[in-house]
């Protein structure tokens, strides 16, 4: 039987969706610019665009915050936390330095008053509040923190704080980041935070003002972080939405403000400009039957696992498209509906751009004796 081998899976949001690169459009011009690791996503295929150093452990600053939000979305949505809730400040949450809204030990503001806190002005007391709030303290939220990286897929993200200080044994990847940006946008109970540019708490003595500049001017904008550390530089995760496609630019360790959000406008711009949606043919034909052995069947017709699935590809290119058919020779009984069985994998230029699991599309049954008795019955009284 020829082997074959199943693609690692790049898991986001609550898709599995196949992590793989494009061809890179010769309408793009890499800069060299100060960012140490950088990613373009598309978030709804799971389809990274462009990168570098993708995979690097760094400091993250803020963009931590994009776990602590998901999370504290994730509790509102289990019915454990509420908007209108009041969240009391612990001494530990009103000692925070950096960016504040200056809480007082004990001052109670409801929790959605600190959201809007820590998504507009990256307020680090009031994220250090709500996470002493849902897990009873900062280190249990930080173990929940580290749980749901795991539960994602990402390999390369670490975190032993809340709100992004620089701690040895902090750090993530833009690859990792991209992932947990495309979750968190997908919460609707904080949609209507990220696009808030001024605003103010305590009945207008305490002004908010978005960190994230895009928010302003950027067409199709849905969210984003900053994050600003000695250790990390200046970075940026942001995603944007025009038409069916949904990007996230992630920007690390930029050697100025100017520098992050002009990286990741370029990116986006990037992905807009030079890309499209792309359904990929399926042709039945070359899905030919499989003998399966010692099955109650003598072989099983399989299908693509993800069918009508989108992809990207750059414009233009849709005639280049190529499609590949890989099956194993054989399987042997029992068969169960879903098992694998091969691999459609879509490419442009050489490089993968859609793959998909071939897959048994129902069960068969191991032939016995009670089973290949009453076959022979069947035939017999069918005569």
């Amino acid at each position: 039987m020829k082997k074959i081998k199943r693609t690692a899976c790049f898991l986001l949001c609550a898709f599995m969706m196949i992590a793989v690169v494009i061809p890179r459009s010769s309408a793009y011009a890499e800069t060299s610019g100060g960012a140490e690791a950088e990613i373009l996503f598309e978030a709804n295929t799971g389809q990274v665009i462009y990168s570098k150093n993708p995979d690097k452990k760094l400091p993250m600053a803020s963009i931590t915050k994009t776990m602590t939000l998901l999370l504290v979305a994730e509790a509102i949505n289990r019915g454990e936390m509420s908007l209108d809730e009041k969240v009391k400040a612990s001494v530990n949450a009103s000692d925070a330095d950096g960016s504040v809204i200056w809480l007082r030990a004990g001052e109670e503001m409801s929790a959605a008053e600190l959201i809007e806190a820590v998504v507009v002005s990256s307020a680090n007391d009031a994220c250090i509040a709500l996470a002493e709030h849902i897990a009873g303290s900062e280190a249990a939220f930080v173990k929940m923190m580290n749980e749901r990286a795991k539960e994602l897929g990402l390999k390369n993200t670490r975190y032993t704080n809340c709100v992004g200080y620089d701690e040895s044994g902090h750090y993530s990847t833009a690859r990792d980041i991209a992932v947990i940006t495309a979750e968190l946008m997908n919460c609707e109970v904080l949609r209507s935070y990220w696009l808030i540019w001024l605003d103010y708490l305590r009945g207008g003595e305490t002004q908010l003002v978005n960190t994230n500049k895009l928010v302003r001017y950027y067409n199709g904008i849905v969210g984003g972080k900053t994050g600003t550390t000695d250790n990390a530089g200046y970075c940026l995760s942001v995603c944007a939405d025009r038409k069916d496609m949904r990007y996230i630019a992630v920007a690390l360790g930029c050697d100025s403000d100017d520098e992050r959000f002009d990286r990741c406008e370029e990116l986006l711009d990037y992905g807009f400009d030079n890309y499209q949606k792309f359904t990929p043919e399926e042709d039945a034909s070359k899905l030919l039957p499989i003998k399966v052995v010692r099955g109650a069947k003598s072989e099983i017709v399989p299908i693509i696992e993800q069918q009508g699935v989108e992809c990207v590809i750059p414009k233009g290119s849709a005639g280049k498209v190529g499609y590949e058919y890989t099956f194993v020779e054989q399987v042997e009984a029992p068969v169960e509906k879903g098992q694998f069985l091969g691999e459609y994998l879509v490419t442009l230029d050489g490089a993968a751009v859609f793959r998909s699991d071939i897959i048994a599309n129902e069960d068969i049954p191991r032939m016995d004796f009670g089973r290949c008795l009453g076959l022979i019955l069947s035939e017999i009284i069918s005569m």
